[in-house]
């Protein structure tokens, strides 16, 4: 084809229009010229639009090309006004639950209300009472206590299961088998009553030696102590399972970087390793809290002056069972409640970087 016929002038003509329409995205809008578009075809008409398009872009955030189904040629929305309306089909069903729901809280409140057995008169009497307001204070500092116990025995148990020494890792195990497989009451029972296999707790040389320390057991053991030993051994296995799957949790990449930094294992451990994993153990650490709040009701069979202790004693003298239950049910409801709170705030607190994190995932 010779250069100078007129296909060849239109192919080069063509071309121009080609590398033009290429760098127009490197040019503002404003800067293209009318003569670019003398042609009179399809290609000409198309270019047209993208100028359009782009300059509507270049004035207002977020436009989009006039390709999406909303947009009109010249860049704006449509009217989507007229769309279909979603018209859900009746729910029936939930209708139903929501008038038996209503009928049974109805009744409850009816029975509350009207029913004498259940004595409000005597509930708001001793609600407030020297007595229950002392095991109020007993029941809170032996759950503090015997969830801190709880805690640092779950993380010495954890640590071993998961160093690599077989002896170590036996001994984690058979701690966890133990106190996780007896119940918790028979565990109170027998080191409350522990006087009965060793009448004195003695420190010394075993096999008939010298004795450095010696005290009866009646007196070291007290009911405060055997509910102490009782609930805190046994909550430190369930911690225990509970801090390893926090720690599990997180990438070994932490450590392998930690140790290459030249940090020590117990430094990578409280600060690098311990930190990452609150986000899993917090949660249910907050639930195993509000469950032992409730179980230290069970130190009551060893005479411990907790709350439900200190309700069974005015109960039995003045035969008030049922609203002397009531009393206990509502401080322990109460004190959940405010345990719930806390827990709340100090997941929100663990969480933060997670859940943009999670958004972005999803």
């Amino acid at each position: 084809m010779a250069p100078d016929s007129p296909s060849w002038s239109g192919l080069e003509s063509r071309k121009s229009i080609s590398f033009r329409a290429r760098r127009s995205n490197a040019l503002p809008p404003n800067r293209l010229r009318d003569s670019w578009f003398d042609q009179g075809d399809r290609t000409t008409q198309w270019l047209r639009r993208c100028v359009a398009a782009r300059a509507d872009t270049s004035t207002t955030s977020g436009a989009v090309m006039n390709a999406h189904p909303a947009m009109d040629t010249t860049g704006t929305s449509r009217d989507m006004s007229k769309a279909p309306e979603i018209i859900h089909p009746p729910r029936l069903g939930r209708w139903i639950g929501v008038i038996l729901v209503g009928t049974v809280m109805a009744w409850i409140v009816y029975q509350a209300l009207t029913n004498p057995g259940f004595q409000w008169d005597v509930v708001g009497r001793y609600l407030l009472d020297v007595g229950v307001l002392k095991g109020v204070a007993m029941t809170l500092q032996l759950t503090a206590i015997v969830m801190i116990v709880g805690l640092l025995i779950g993380i010495v148990v954890a640590v071993m299961r998961m160093s690599g020494d077989p002896l170590l890792i036996f001994c984690a195990h058979a701690f966890v088998w133990f106190f996780r497989g007896t119940p918790v009451l028979v565990q109170l029972v027998f080191w409350y009553n522990l006087a009965a296999l060793f009448p004195a707790i003695e420190i010394g040389i075993p096999f008939g030696g010298p004795k450095f320390f010696e005290i009866p057991a009646t007196v070291a053991i007290s009911s405060f102590t055997a509910a102490l030993l009782g609930l805190g051994l046994n909550e430190g296995a369930y911690m225990a399972e509970i801090i390893r799957a926090g720690l599990m949790s997180v990438d070994n990449g932490q450590s392998e970087a930690s140790k290459a930094l030249g940090h020590k294992p117990w430094h990578t451990f409280w600060v690098v390793v311990l930190p990452q994993a609150m986000k899993a153990i917090v949660p249910p650490t907050g639930n195993q809290v509000i469950g032992m709040l409730k179980y230290t009701s069970i130190a009551s069979v060893v005479a411990l002056y907790e709350l439900m202790h200190s309700v069974e004693l005015i109960y039995s003298r003045n035969f008030e069972i049922v609203p002397l239950l009531i009393v206990a049910a509502l401080w322990y409801l109460f004190l959940v409640s405010i345990l719930s709170v806390i827990q709340y705030f100090i997941e929100k607190h663990y969480s933060k970087g997670w859940q943009g994190q999670d958004d972005r995932g999803a």
